[in-house]
Order: C-alpha cells, then sequence, then structure tokens
C-alpha cells in the first residue's frame, strides 16, 4: 500500500492564463477510468468518510481550497489542496475525509475505475479491522 502524496503538475504560464494538463500514466500513475467533482459544499460539511477497496483517486482543487485528511489504518495526515497545477494521490485501503472547503471551492476526482456501490469500506471501525489483519498476515 502506496501512502498518498502530492503529484506536480505541469503549469504552463501564458499571459493570456495558465494551463495545466493531466494524461495516463505520465502525471497520473493510472488509466482515468471516471471524472467526477465536487463544488458548492456547504460551509462545514465534511465529505468522503470512507475507503475503496481497489481504486486509485487523483483529487486536484480546481478553484479554492480543502483539507484532505487520509488514514492507511496506522497513521493520518492532512493534505491542504489550494492549487490547480496539484494532486493528491490516493491509492486504495486509504480512508479519506475532505473538510474545509472554502466558500466556491471546486474538487475534482479522476478515478481508476467505475463508479461500483460494493467497492467501498464506510464503516471506519470495519476499515480498521481490515487494515489490521493484513498486517497480521
Amino acid at each position: 500500500m502506496t501512502f498518498p502524496y502530492l503529484i506536480e503538475l505541469p503549469k504552463i504560464i501564458d499571459n493570456r492564463g495558465n494551463l495545466s494538463v493531466v494524461q495516463n500514466h505520465k502525471e497520473i500513475p493510472f488509466d482515468i477510468q471516471r471524472v467526477y467533482w465536487l463544488y458548492e459544499v456547504p460551509t462545514g460539511e465534511l465529505r468522503g468518510g470512507h475507503a475503496h477497496k481497489d481504486l486509485q483517486q487523483v483529487l486536484i482543487a480546481l478553484h479554492g481550497s480543502l483539507a484532505v485528511t487520509v488514514d492507511d489504518g496506522h497513521s493520518r495526515q492532512t493534505f491542504m489542496l489550494d492549487k490547480p497545477n496539484q494532486g493528491l494521490y490516493i491509492g486504495s485501503n486509504i480512508w479519506r475525509e475532505m473538510s474545509d472547503f472554502s466558500e466556491g471551492a471546486v474538487c475534482m476526482v479522476l478515478a481508476s475505475k467505475p463508479y461500483d456501490p460494493t467497492g467501498y469500506v464506510r464503516n471506519y471501525d470495519e476499515f480498521r479491522r481490515d487494515t489490521r489483519s493484513c498486517v497480521s498476515t
């Protein structure tokens, strides 16, 4: 299991406006199968609160900022996303919680698989049990 890490995306600077790009297996370490975005998240609301059994994601704050707390069952770390040319890679079996969305924040998520409701772990205690059993085997 790879702990989440920040990815610096190319930033092409132009006086007409900047541009960033992502490509499968170049900036993004997987084939992108699904793209979605979170926006108009009310002040104080949390998003996420789950882990994916077999899915990789990259989260990018396209506008504004948000905090992403990740947990591998043994340690936790919070990343602040506030640059549209920076993404947070989150692999499988990592609990994630998104909070502190600024007004007008837009978070784009690039996912390695199509949506599958059976691929989620939505109970934190179950997640912790699963991560402990992986270490002890």
